[in-house]
């Protein structure tokens, strides 16, 4: 008699832990730049080096990287710096391990730059950084038995999310932009800003299919017009397959993506002249792909001609509760910040996500956040001066999740999906945008799997006082399983003598026990 056996394999958060670190400095404009007069606008990137796990502790390491664009003291034009602000940082996380999985995210809660004088900035920037200890779980489930005496035994299928693929990769987004013809040659860019939208992964066999589009926006230096800045922007698709072996169509993909670098220049066309914006993005991919299946296990076992008992092993199995995506729409009007630097064109609009409280509810999930829109624009002194302000619109969404627990694993994605601005008047915006959500929501449910069996030889005595001949009374909750594995009766013998069709019995059934006529 053997056990049929089939691993499970899993994946769980096994610990969570958080930091706030505080990045303080003075940056000197370098040589080779123009006195700055006004910052314009900034934006940072959090860029990891290293993250090393040792016993109940991770260290973190990596550089804010800072880009500040600014007015020069020259009428009309723009320049731009560049800061790298380092940071190294331990946090405490119990349990962790040298070799332990530690899953990473981070958001910039606060970016202040100040002018201190024509050759100086100051910095100051508060990061937050949230660790998921992941482990990966086998564990064996009997789902049949060989067997050559006669036994009785019966099945239960559970809903069950098994991880396939886990794994890391990188993609890399190449995309070549050439100039309008009403546009000059480009002599040197000043400042650009690289956005990916809509972007989305979908599992295909033995491939991951990647889409989305790529916003780009330029202010440069014309050719042969160095008395003011010039300015060009353009949204593309891109597209693209990752090879993953193992995957197939039907699984549910969670992949998160970090851009690790990004590389713009400047290239010559056909003819040889610089009119082309060259962008490669770098895609950092955690890979994990989840398979569903309903699992059929054994549930319970004994024997007819032998003592079995079955060997049972507590464990958490992990499902897919929801896996899918929504919109939050905001529509609202915005006055600009400095209203002595009235518009007269918008150039650039681009938004950020900003989540500040998730939260599980009754049959959902609440999520708090503010959405950051900066805009670029010209303004109407006559000057070609451009100037940016930044407009933030705090948003609530909820995520309809039924039968969601405290407990249940979220993982929340978000894109911009759309971003319309345009201008009221010289001091206001009008700005709609279309926020996605992309919801996997998994929890678990605790059960007893049967992992072994020890098979004896009956009890005699145990035997001989049973009854060779009864009439049972069932009882509220007794079923047909019940009195078979009492009396050692193959469940068919007791259909047969008591002349059932199926299984079901009911409270005050009479059921005819007859000892060793099977």
């Amino acid at each position: 008699m053997e056990l049929v056996k089939k691993k499970i394999h899993m994946d769980r958060i096994a610990g969570k832990a958080g930091t706030q670190m505080v990045l303080e400095e003075d940056v000197n404009i370098s040589d080779n730049r123009p006195d700055a007069s006004h910052l314009i606008s900034v934006k940072g990137d959090v860029i990891m080096d290293e993250i090393r796990v040792n016993d109940d502790r991770v260290g973190l390491k990596g550089r804010l990287q800072v880009q500040m664009l600014y007015l020069t003291e020259e009428e009309g034009m723009c320049a731009s710096m560049e800061a790298s602000l380092p940071f190294e940082e331990k946090v405490n996380m119990e349990g962790i391990h040298n070799g332990d999985t530690v899953l990473p995210s981070w958001t910039i809660e606060d970016l202040t730059v100040g002018l201190i004088n024509s050759r100086k900035m100051s910095v100051q920037s508060m990061i937050s950084f949230a660790l998921e200890m992941e482990e990966k779980v086998e564990q064996e489930a009997a789902v049949d038995i060989y067997h050559e005496e006669p036994v009785e035994y019966r099945k239960q299928v559970y809903p069950l999310l098994q991880m396939a693929v886990n794994k890391k990769d990188i993609f890399r987004i190449k995309e070549e932009m050439e100039l309008p013809s009403n546009l000059p040659n480009a002599f040197q860019i000043i400042w650009h800003s690289i956005t990916l939208n809509k972007v989305e992964f979908k599992a295909l066999d033995e491939k991951i299919a990647l889409q989305g589009e790529m916003k780009a926006f330029f202010l440069f230096e014309g050719e042969g017009d160095n008395d003011k800045t010039l300015w060009y922007e353009n949204t593309v698709p891109f597209s693209g397959m990752i090879e993953c072996h193992g995957c197939l169509e039907n699984m549910v993909p969670d992949i998160r993506y970090t851009v690790s670098q990004c590389n713009v220049e400047v290239k010559p066309d056909f003819d040889g002249e610089e009119r082309v914006f060259c962008v490669e993005d770098v895609l950092d991919l955690e890979i994990r792909l989840y398979e569903e299946e309903n699992l059929e296990v054994l549930s319970d076992i004994y024997g007819v001609a032998k003592e079995i008992e079955a060997v049972t092993t507590d464990v958490s199995l992990k499902r897919l509760l929801l896996h899918n995506s929504g919109k939050c729409k905001i529509a609202e009007h915005a006055r600009i910040q400095n209203t002595e630097m009235h518009m007269y064109q918008l150039l650039h609009n681009e938004g950020e996500i900003r989540i500040e409280e998730q939260v599980i509810v009754d049959n959902g999930i609440s999520i708090t956040g503010t959405f950051h829109v900066t805009t670029i624009y010209l303004c109407t002194n006559g000057q070609n001066t451009i100037y940016a302000t930044k407009s933030s619109l705090p948003f609530k969404y909820f995520i309809d999740v039924p039968d969601i627990e405290e407990n249940s694993d979220c993982h929340i994605y978000w894109n911009l999906e759309q971003l319309i601005v345009t201008m009221l008047d010289s001091e206001e915006l009008d700005i709609k945008a279309v926020l996605n959500f992309d919801a996997l929501v998994f929890t678990t449910r605790k059960t007893s799997l049967i992992t072994d069996i020890k098979v004896e030889e009956l009890d005699m005595n145990k035997i001989s006082e049973l009854p060779g001949i009864v009439i049972y009374i069932a009882g509220s909750g007794d079923t047909l399983w019940d009195i078979g594995k009492k009396y050692y009766v193959p469940i068919a013998q007791l259909k047969e003598v008591n002349e059932l069709v199926s299984e079901e019995i009911k409270a005050g059934d009479k059921i005819l026990v007859v000892k060793g006529t099977a």
